[in-house]
């Protein structure tokens, strides 16, 4: 524990906060999960590196400091394709005094095995590290994806090398569609799978049991995204929260529930939206998160009744 961090726990205790809720969230390190069979353990919250994109350098270096000294935040997660580069190149000297202690995730949206392996250097050098703790295979969302970067030549054997030549901790993919997770799934055993988790999703469109159920199977961790989501804009409902594309959860108790129902799946970390207000607001929630149950759930339920579902798919199976 830090100066800072051991001065506020330390000053809390003494006047009798630290069983307050509200509180507790300003003081204490938030708490962390094992990834999978990997024997990482990450912050059940991660921080995206879309939150840097249009601050300063020196936002981005206190922003960064804040997350790891304040909340004990070790997951940053970034790609190449988050402002074109721009969220890399200052997230790579914010990360910098922290970079031994922090698990750096990277990715890429590349379906081939010669661009992968460019596009991967690039990242590394703006990112100004030797190697990523994991590294995804971005949107893996349809057949074609998943075809291509299993193909003869394609970026799977980038990744692969990577790892082999010290590049590369862990590998993994992100995907916004159930049936190409499922194929990825089974064309290869990867340590972590990234995916979109959130109640209505999850009730309403069967989307997402049938892709975390077989990766919990596997000991695969699960990194979630989306949670943080209600859902599509309703019509005639101004939109907020840029560069947000769907409609954020804002109140607090609400994200509390919400990310207590993902953790409940078995959910190692949480990367909440790119929006910096939606992220710290993540990240208090998760500094106290209520025991999921069937009130609970009851009310999640209610306060997201009318949400519409961000994606589609109504199969059982």
């Amino acid at each position: 524990m830090n100066r800072r961090r051991f001065i506020k726990a330390t000053a809390a205790a003494g006047m009798g906060l630290s069983l307050d809720p509200s509180l507790a969230t300003d003081v204490a390190p938030l708490p962390r999960r094992l990834l999978g069979k990997t024997g990482v353990k990450l912050s059940i919250v991660g921080y995206g590196g879309i939150v840097v994109i249009g601050k300063s350098q020196e936002h981005a270096g206190r922003s960064v400091a804040r997350a790891v000294e304040d909340w004990g935040i070790n997951y940053f997660d970034v790609a190449p394709s988050y402002g074109r580069g721009e969220a890399e190149e200052k997230l790579g000297p914010a990360l910098q005094p922290y970079r031994e202690e922090c698990f750096l995730a990277c990715k890429t949206t590349q379906r081939r095995a010669p661009e992968a392996r460019e596009e991967l250097e690039a990242s590394l050098r703006r990112l100004q590290t030797d190697h990523f703790d994991l590294y995804q295979l971005h949107a893996i969302n349809d057949a074609a994806a998943v075809e291509e970067v299993f193909a003869p030549g394609g970026a799977m054997e980038t990744l692969v090398q990577a790892r082999e030549a010290g590049m590369v901790r862990f590998l993994g993919f992100s995907s916004h569609g159930v049936e190409a997770a499922m194929a990825a799934l089974a064309a290869y055993d990867f340590d972590a799978v990234m995916f979109p988790l959130n109640y209505p999703l999850w009730t309403q469109e069967n989307f997402g049991p049938q892709v975390i159920g077989l990766a919990r199977a596997r000991g695969m961790g699960l990194l979630a995204i989306k949670v943080q989501c209600r859902g599509r804009w309703p019509e005639n409902v101004a939109r907020t929260h840029p560069p947000c594309g769907y409609q954020p959860v804002t109140d607090l108790a609400e994200t509390r529930l919400a990310y207590s129902f993902a953790l409940t799946q078995g959910v190692t970390s949480v990367v909440p939206p790119g929006n910096e207000d939606l992220f710290w607001l993540g990240v208090k929630a998760a500094g106290y998160l209520p025991t999921m149950n069937r009130q609970r759930e009851q009310e999640l339920r209610r306060l997201q009744a009318q949400a519409i579902p961000l994606f589609r798919h109504s199969s059982p199976g």
